[in-house]
């Protein structure tokens, strides 16, 4: 590995302690937190896909008519990652996607998707995204995250969504997700069949292919310039406040803390 990844990853290393320290791992005691806990991250969920079609509308072309752009190997690594995201398969090797295949998971435990639902109409009746995030009832943890993502995306500055993809989202996921649901799936496995296969998957995918493409993505991109280096840092840290923020906000919702 580039050492300055690594140099990256260690100015990232108490943030994400933090984060993966946070107490709202082991606050997930019932399946009503549960339910609390994906009606909120659900948007994370959502926005994840925003990065990732940011970054290929950056590196591909998806105008019309079609030129080469970029190099042909940033162009696979990005289209790689898309394909399953976008398109992955799931437990009976139909074609979905991830988020797609989170709503399910919603729907399986009980959770309600009245807030998703109404961003997504909204966003189809043309509002941006703060005006259909106005629109939800969700705290202000939630519309802050999302919020971020957007701000990063609308920089125009492709190493700082390729910071915010790989160690805000890809290079956490793993870690994160392992800490999730283990005790509450042998409680309820038929409620929590495709969430527990949803986070299985992730974990699978981000850690073995994605996390090491987008690790080459964020060295292409800041290549020697000290400055995007230290931008992607910061943007990386940031994005890491902002999970932590939410998780904080997911705590507090909680039925089992109230």
């Amino acid at each position: 590995m580039n050492n300055r990844i690594k140099e990256l990853q260690k100015g990232l290393q108490e943030h994400r302690q933090r984060l993966l320290r946070h107490n709202v791992y082991q606050s997930l005691q019932t399946l009503d937190d549960l339910k609390v806990f994906m009606e909120h991250h659900v948007f994370a969920v959502w926005d994840f896909m925003s990065l990732l079609k940011a970054l290929q509308a950056d590196l591909t072309c998806v105008t019309l008519p079609w030129l080469p752009k970029g190099s042909p190997s940033t162009r696979r690594l990005i289209n790689e990652i898309v394909l399953e995201e976008e398109t992955d398969v799931d437990q009976l090797g139909n074609p979905v996607s991830h988020f797609e295949l989170y709503l399910r998971a919603m729907d399986e435990c009980g959770a309600d998707k009245a807030d998703i639902n109404q961003l997504l109409e909204s966003l189809q009746e043309g509002k941006d995204v703060n005006g259909a995030l106005d629109k939800t009832n969700v705290p202000a943890s939630v519309k802050l995250f999302v919020r971020n993502t957007f701000r990063i995306i609308n920089s125009g500055k492709t190493h700082a969504v390729a910071a915010a993809f790989t160690f805000g989202r890809e290079d956490l996921i793993p870690d994160m997700f392992r800490k999730l649901i283990s005790d509450l799936y042998q409680r309820y496995p038929e409620k929590l069949n495709t969430f527990d296969y949803y986070l299985n998957r992730h974990v699978e995918l981000d850690e073995e292919v994605h996390t090491p493409l987008a690790l080459r993505m964020v060295d292409e991109f800041c290549g020697d310039d000290e400055d995007k280096w230290q931008e992607a840092l910061e943007v990386s840290k940031e994005c890491i406040e902002m999970r932590i923020e939410l998780w904080n906000g997911i705590r507090m919702m909680l039925p089992s803390e109230a």
